[in-house]
């Protein structure tokens, strides 16, 4: 071998020996790396609390840690907060929860909007899933049920079913916060609930004394558009008011006279529907007024209430007037005689729903009703109706004798001007009927929401708006309303009541003197008028008659025009009068006929007229003469 041969052959040796050693190195570091890659890998999956179960991705729950059932083999968590998935389960999508489900557009009262109103009496920085209640963890079952208990921490087995989506809980402290009491002032209805006559007063579902104050629409065949849910949101939240009153006229092109029944029957249904969602009390009410004698028009009453009560007779918030104001001397007993057989129907349907029951003398004689009520049934009351600038200490009279003697009275209408819906505003007489009311737990209703041209209108006639009024918007009776409903009436002493009450008790401080003749009848043909007297009181010096003036037509063609004239033996004056025109000289006076009587049909008869006239002496009628045309 030569040299260079050799050398050759020891750096061939040489070289091999490095690319040996230079490969079992590299072999020992890839072992190294992959023992420490296969230990990360290990400690990774311990630490995710991942079951090494191959191609199963896992899609992490908002549950509350707690034990879970898999399908593959436990493997325990380690003591951290971090959910527990269930192995092979497909990631689920979100499930609302009872608290994330919006409600409609049009909540019911007590429940609670995606942005919450101002609400009756309440102040609600938060919302809440229900009213009143607090729901820890909803039910997806029962999504508007509340829990009967306060959740535990008790763990539940973790359903395993692919198909099912687990319910999305929102997270919740341990031990969760106890449910609070129903917080007062939601809404009427929702505090108070069903309510029910006790004595001579309304308690509510806890037994505890409660007033209804609230509005009177006006003939829902002239007025529709103030039945609506706004304008039912505004009286209740702006103005105050718990209640309203849906005046459905069975005359004058109403009901039963020619009006559209389908529509009107619907405003009643809308009437009762916006009511009961904003918690409102609701009165439907049979609305007789020219045609004076309820029986009249039974058999549609009938009907109509036996339709009503049956829709109604599981709502808490409805009550039913089944006739507004008898009158034209129409007789007690005619009233009872109708109302035994209206309520009979409305019991067979609804055995608990307050019903109030007219009175003659455009409701009135309560007194009277009071020596003989109906009999036989629970939660019957009695209707007075007022007009603070005519109707004083003498039918305060008549109210507290009723009460007295034991009958549940409510004024289901009254205003603060005259007789006839009309004329100038006596807030001092209303004041003192509201004191009068308050003092026996009487509920009122005013009359009227609408814009008509009249003072006892609550809104302005050029006044367009539904809701949001001002007081620009309202008539003066509207803004005394306002004031009243918001408690800023002046407070009247104990001893002013006291003497309220005295003289009502007296029919005005003074024995009244029924004077002799002062009713007559006269006849022109087949055309017959009478002017009777339906209350007499004293006034300071003067004696005050509340007259009252019924005209019959027996003959086979219409009357088109009247005039009758009375002269009484005294100097008289006035300055209440409805339904009619009063002129005046000495003791001469002439009465005429509105625009709505002017005409009476073929045996028919008008007899909603009235007037208050005032003498220093007592009065007779020397003459009176009927004119016709």
């Amino acid at each position: 071998m030569s040299k260079s041969e050799g050398r050759k052959g020891f750096l061939a040796d040489k070289r091999n020996v490095v690319l040996l050693s230079a490969l079992i190195f590299m072999t020992i570091v890839a072992v190294v790396l992959g023992i420490l890659l296969w230990k990360k890998s290990e400690d990774n999956n311990k630490n995710s609390n991942n079951p090494v179960t191959p191609q199963v991705t896992v899609a992490p729950t908002d549950t509350e840690a707690s034990p879970t059932v898999s399908a593959t083999p436990e493997v325990t968590a380690p003591a951290d907060d971090t959910p527990t998935p269930v192995a092979g389960t497909p990631t689920p999508e979100a499930t609302p929860t009872t608290a994330e489900i919006s409600p409609e557009p049009t909540p019911t009262y007590g429940e609670v909007t995606p942005t919450p109103e101002p609400t009756y009496g309440e102040v609600s920085p938060t919302p809440e899933p229900t009213y009143g209640e607090v729901t820890p963890t909803p039910d997806p079952s029962e999504p508007t049920k509340a829990p009967t208990a306060a959740p535990t921490a008790t763990p539940t087995q973790a359903a395993a079913n692919p198909t099912t989506a687990p319910t999305t809980t929102p997270t919740t402290p341990a031990t969760p916060t106890p449910t609070p009491a129903k917080s007062t002032g939601k809404t009427p209805a929702a505090d108070h609930g069903r309510l029910s006559v006790k004595g001579t007063r309304i308690v509510d579902k806890n037994g505890k004394e409660f007033q209804l104050k609230g509005v009177s629409t006006h003939g829902l065949q002239w007025f529709p558009q103030f039945v609506c849910r706004e304008t039912f949101k505004c009286i209740r939240d702006e103005w105050g008011a718990n209640a309203v009153r849906l005046a459905m006229y069975t005359d004058e092109g109403g009901y039963c006279s020619g009006g559209d029944k389908a529509k009107l029957k619907q405003l009643v249904k809308d009437g009762v529907s916006y009511a009961t969602e904003l918690g409102l009390y609701v009165i439907i009410d049979w609305h007789i007024l020219h045609d004076y004698d309820p029986n009249t028009n039974k058999a549609e009453a009938i009907a109509f209430f036996d339709e009503m009560s049956k829709l109604y007779k599981d709502y808490d918030n409805v009550f039913y007037e089944i006739c507004n104001e008898p009158n034209g001397g129409v007789s007690w007993s005619r009233v009872k005689s109708y109302a035994e057989e209206v309520i009979a129907v409305i019991r067979k349907n609804d055995p608990k729903g307050i019903i109030i029951i007219g009175t003659p003398t455009w409701s009135q004689d309560v007194d009277i009703a009071a020596k003989d009520p109906v009999k036989g049934y629970d939660n019957l009351m009695y209707a007075l109706h007022f007009y603070a600038g005519t109707h004083k200490d003498n039918i305060r009279s008549k109210m507290k004798t009723a009460i007295e003697a034991g009958l549940p009275v409510f004024v289901s209408e009254y205003g603060i001007c005259d007789a006839s819906g009309n004329g100038a505003c006596n807030e001092t007489e209303a004041n003192k009927w509201v004191a009068f009311m308050d003092s026996y737990g009487v509920s009122y209703m005013i009359w009227n929401l609408a814009n008509k041209n009249e003072s006892s209108s609550l809104i302005k006639q050029n006044c367009k708006k539904l809701s949001g009024f001002t007081e620009a918007d309202l008539n003066q009776e509207g803004r005394w309303l306002v004031k009243m409903l918001g408690g800023k009436l002046p407070e009247m002493t104990k001893e002013e009541l006291e003497k309220l009450k005295d003289d009502a008790g007296g029919s005005g401080g003074g024995d009244v003197a029924v004077p002799d003749g002062i009713e007559k009848t006269v006849k022109n043909g087949n055309v017959t008028a009478t002017l009777y007297t339906a209350n007499t009181w004293n006034e300071t010096a003067s004696k005050c008659y509340q007259l009252g003036l019924t005209i019959e037509n027996a003959g086979s063609s219409s009357l088109n025009g009247w005039t009758v004239v009375v002269t009484f033996n005294a100097p008289v004056s006035t300055d209440n009068f409805w339904c009619c025109g009063v002129s005046i000289k000495d003791k001469v006076m002439t009465l005429t006929p509105a625009d709505f009587n002017k005409t009476i049909g073929a045996g028919s008869q008008t007899s909603d007229i009235g007037l208050i006239v005032q003498s220093k002496s007592l009065l007779k009628i020397e003459s009176i003469e009927v004119k016709t045309k």
